[in-house]
């Protein structure tokens, strides 16, 4: 045999050899000879450069014979796929080319990558003449770019999530902020894949907390109803994290609820129950004060982003300016629907309240009757002792009208001295004692100004929804008719009340 020859162990011998070795030393992979026989029973590696030595801490010699000991390098989730593509190549005689994770001498496993061609042997075997190395650089790089397309892709969906969110809430019509905050928590909860996103409000002393908004991923338990006034005294753990919010607007991230300290037994025993393993509360601002939280739980152990504090920051800021405008608005609302002196609605409140009663009224036969009243000689009280003196008299039988009334019953200072009650779900005979209870009750006030006692009466005129059989009941006729009876009751000397039975004097 020549020098170029294989020795007994299969590895190449002789001169040509050690320069073929020297040779293969200068190439970044590994270079290698494999055979397979025909049966397929038995391979080596008649020529594997000795890289592969550096790289596994397999002597090149111990494959010449059996190439095992390199095959047990490979992951074992990519063994079953690198003999099916050596099958392949056998039997097309097409280039062997796959990539699997070979385990280094140092224990890690990393990608490599192999391209040989097959040649067919007399004796039906099959030789491949390749080489194989390391592309781990290049699924890093692969992996980074796929990272940083999730990232963007993340990035993006939460900008338009977002965006999508504030120009609903920027549209919202008046009375539509509960659905507005539904439709966010659902949003949130599927975005981020949690189990519960909810909205909770502390009462103005911090001592209670009520979940009032609250979403749920399907087949997890709703708990809103369970959250209603909670008193926080018996969870100090949680008091602290509250004072955390209060006092630095401070985000309340548990990890693990089974690893909370100690001190949050109480805490980690209701958590525990509600079946809660990681949550995020961060604390909702209306006009710079904390009204509550925001948060979301997840049921079961998860990895969370770096940033997720920060995502969820903007989304309590999206809650917090929605509650704010929310909040200007109600107040607005029940400035222009309130009386400013004695606190009572107005006229602009009570149109539409009888135009939904008697809408009631023809669908269900609610029955329901409306009072005004007046007080007797306002301008001459006025007049003696001054408008601020009036307006006392008018506060304190606002107050009298309150206290006298049922929390059904719609109160209106309806213009000057008059005012409206508007009685609900009453008789003809209970309207009148109701009536008469409060010009009793103006009789047993004291009214004091100035150390002076005035003198005040009040007269009433009574219309009820089932005197209207012969014509249709509308707001304006109903208070035309008890309006007409005020002005029987001031023509039968005042102090009394008139209504379809006639004059009832106190």
């Amino acid at each position: 045999m020549s020098k170029a020859s294989r020795s007994g162990n299969g590895q190449q011998t002789g001169l040509s050899a050690r320069f073929f070795q020297k040779l293969a030393s200068g190439v970044p992979g590994v270079l290698f000879i494999y055979w397979l026989d025909a049966d397929r029973e038995s391979h080596r590696c008649p020529f594997i450069s000795e890289r592969v030595q550096a790289l596994f801490g397999i002597a090149p010699w111990d494959l010449n014979d059996n190439a095992d000991p390199i095959f047990a390098m490979i992951h074992p989730d990519d063994v079953e796929a690198v003999m099916e593509s050596i099958r392949v190549s056998a039997d097309t005689l097409k280039t062997w080319s796959y990539r699997a994770r070979l385990r280094l001498q140092n224990g890690d496993y990393e990608w490599f990558e192999v391209s040989s061609e097959p040649e067919r042997q007399p004796d039906g075997s099959t030789l491949w003449y390749g080489q194989f190395h390391n592309i781990q650089h290049y699924k890093n790089l692969e992996q980074s770019l796929r990272e940083s397309e999730a990232e963007f892709s993340f990035q993006a969906g939460f900008q338009r999530l977002i965006a999508r969110l504030s120009t609903e809430f920027i549209n919202l019509g008046f009375g539509t902020i509960d659905q507005c905050i539904d439709e966010l928590l659902r949003s949130i909860g599927l975005f981020f894949k949690v189990d519960r996103a909810y909205l909770y409000c502390f009462t103005d002393d911090y001592a209670v907390m009520t979940n009032t908004h609250e979403w749920c991923r399907d087949g997890v338990p709703a708990l809103i109803e369970t959250q209603q006034e909670v008193p926080i005294e018996d969870f100090h753990w949680w008091q602290e994290q509250i004072e955390g919010m209060v006092s630095g607007s401070r985000v309340v991230f548990i990890e693990d609820v089974d690893r909370l300290p100690r001190e949050a037994a109480p805490e980690r025993a209701l958590l525990q129950e509600q079946g809660v393993s990681s949550m995020f509360c961060v604390p909702i601002r209306v006009r710079g004060r904390v009204t509550g939280f925001f948060g979301v739980n997840s049921l079961r152990r998860r990895s969370w982003r770096l940033d997720q504090a920060d995502l969820l920051i903007i989304v309590s800021g999206l809650l917090s300016g929605a509650l704010e405008r929310n909040r200007l608005e109600e107040e607005l609302l029940n400035q222009s629907i309130r009386d400013p002196l004695t606190g009572l609605h107005n006229r602009r409140y009570l149109m539409p309240r009888l135009d939904e009663m008697l809408g009631r009224s023809n669908r269900r036969g609610e029955r329901f009757a409306l009072a005004i009243f007046d007080i007797d000689h306002f301008k001459t009280i006025n007049d003696s002792i001054g408008h601020l003196g009036g307006d006392y008299i008018l506060q304190r039988f606002a107050d009298i009208l309150v206290s006298q009334t049922r929390s059904m019953d719609v109160i209106v200072r309806f213009g000057g001295e008059e005012f409206i009650v508007v009685f609900s779900a009453v008789e003809h005979g209970d309207v009148r004692q109701l009536v008469q209870r409060i010009l009793e009750a103006v009789h047993e006030e004291r009214f004091v100004f100035n150390d002076t006692d005035i003198p005040v009466t009040v007269s009433a005129g009574v219309a009820a929804i089932e005197e209207f059989v012969d014509q249709p009941a509308t707001p304006d006729a109903l208070i035309a008719r008890a309006d007409d009876r005020l002005y029987m009751a001031k023509q039968a000397g005042r102090d009394c009340l008139v209504d379809a039975s006639g004059t009832l004097r106190i």
